[in-house]
């Protein structure tokens, strides 16, 4: 019976990741679509590609903090199943009503409320000690649905200043420009694992080991994502309209790029950690040890300083799904985030899905799942706010902000229900 619940729950699991990817794909195509950069299917298509990469950029920080939501000695396998079954239930009422709320607080959510249906809330890891990162924990998580969108403001806002003053023919933003370029070589530099601290090293060759390392990619990217933007900034007070946006709407490959590769990597780590967690918790209620277990199913959480391990099937699986739910669109979400919030250009769309893509490696590094949606609308926000207040649609941005607010106690409350009525038949 345990055996069998762990396979419904790892099936459910992906399809909750398939879901959260056509959920979400909005979150990354909107601005290209609304701006006519690439049609639907291009957007779609691209978002999913990238989706998928983010296999090898991102490790498993943030499945291990999902993993950890509740301690796993304390609940049994039908507090994750009721969990995850409350997350696929709001995820698609909310993409049935065009709703862009957050898969990633909707599984949180539903694991936190089952866990506190069956043990009482001792049981939900409110808050803990990390050492060199930011605390993890419900209350965190929580703390980043108001964090999340601000710094994705601040971020689209600042960018966006960036841009408009790079336009201008004066002196200041290319000295800006050029310092910015050199500090960002140097923080990347400071933030790079060379051959010798690397674990397990992907190649004999020193040099490709350091340049394949997920964490080094990471930065790379970051670094080639400020770069660009910074050598468009030097030569913008150059080019003509037509020029200008020609380059802008090349850009935007970069930055929806980018920011796909955050959602694969963010979101996805949220359903590994809920499979990890299953599995541990499956070993716990069965008796057996990690040795009894099959190889498929070796999964060990970090532990202090002992770093976790998972078979290699979960990440691809999770990638996978993510990817062909991205496949798969979701277009009553495309039209809110790409239009209703606030007009988008090329201009617009470079800024807000470049910040959006810098927050989301930025809480990566920190182990904090934080929401796409929420993340991408603070951005979009943002760049608004440097047009006029009013150009914000602020009656639209209210509402979304409601179901951002009720989603975990919602998803929490529903999971309590089902967990008390699955209790009654398993």
């Amino acid at each position: 019976m345990e055996f069998t619940l762990l396979l419904i729950i790892i099936v459910l699991a992906l399809i909750f990741d398939y879901i959260n990817g056509f959920h979400d794909a909005a979150n990354a195509i909107a601005t290209v679509v609304a701006t006519k950069v690439l049609s639907p299917f291009q957007a779609v298509l691209w978002a999913a590609v990238f989706n998928f990469a983010a296999y090898w950029v991102f490790g498993f920080g943030v499945a291990d903090t999902v993993a950890k939501t509740a301690d796993t000695l304390e609940i049994n396998l039908v507090v994750i199943l009721s969990g995850v079954i409350a997350a696929i239930m709001w995820n698609l009422f909310t993409w049935w009503q065009g709703i862009p709320s957050s898969s990633s607080h909707t599984l949180i959510g539903g694991f936190a409320g089952a866990a506190i249906a069956h043990a009482g809330f001792d049981v939900v890891n409110w808050y803990s000690e990390k050492a060199g990162q930011l605390p993890s924990g419900v209350v965190i998580i929580i703390v980043f649905i108001v964090f999340a969108p601000l710094l994705g403001a601040l971020a689209s806002y600042l960018i966006s200043i960036w841009l408009l003053a790079s336009s201008k023919k004066t002196l200041a933003p290319k000295i800006f420009t050029v310092l910015l370029m050199l500090g960002t070589i140097f923080f990347v530099e400071s933030q790079m694992i060379y051959y010798q601290d690397i674990s397990a090293p992907r190649f004999e060759s020193h040099f490709w080991s350091v340049v394949f390392e997920s964490h080094n990619i990471k930065w790379f990217l970051v670094a080639f994502i400020i770069l660009s933007i910074s050598t468009f900034c030097l030569l913008f007070s150059r080019l003509n309209h037509m020029q200008s946006d020609y380059w802008l709407r090349k850009m935007q490959l970069l930055s929806s790029a980018a920011f796909s590769l955050g959602h694969g990597g963010n979101d996805s780590q949220k359903v590994m950690g809920i499979i990890a967690a299953a599995v541990v918790v499956y070993i716990h209620t069965s008796g057996l040890t990690t040795a009894d277990m099959p190889t498929w199913l070796a999964v060990e959480l970090p532990q202090g300083e002992a770093m976790g391990s998972m078979p290699a099937w979960i990440p691809l699986a999770c990638y996978s799904a993510i990817a062909i739910g991205t496949l798969s669109g979701g277009w009553k979400i495309v039209k809110t985030m790409g239009s209703k919030i606030t007009k988008v250009t090329s201009f617009e769309g470079v800024a807000a899905e470049t910040a959006g893509a810098l927050t989301l490696y930025f809480t990566e590094t920190q182990h904090v799942p934080v929401s796409t949606t929420h993340t991408i609308t603070g951005s979009i926000i943002g760049v608004g706010l440097t047009k006029r207040v009013s150009a914000v649609r602020w009656g639209v941005t209210v509402s979304l902000i409601w179901a951002w607010v009720l989603t975990i106690p919602v998803s929490a409350l529903i999971a309590a229900l089902i967990y008390w009525l699955l209790s009654i038949f398993i």
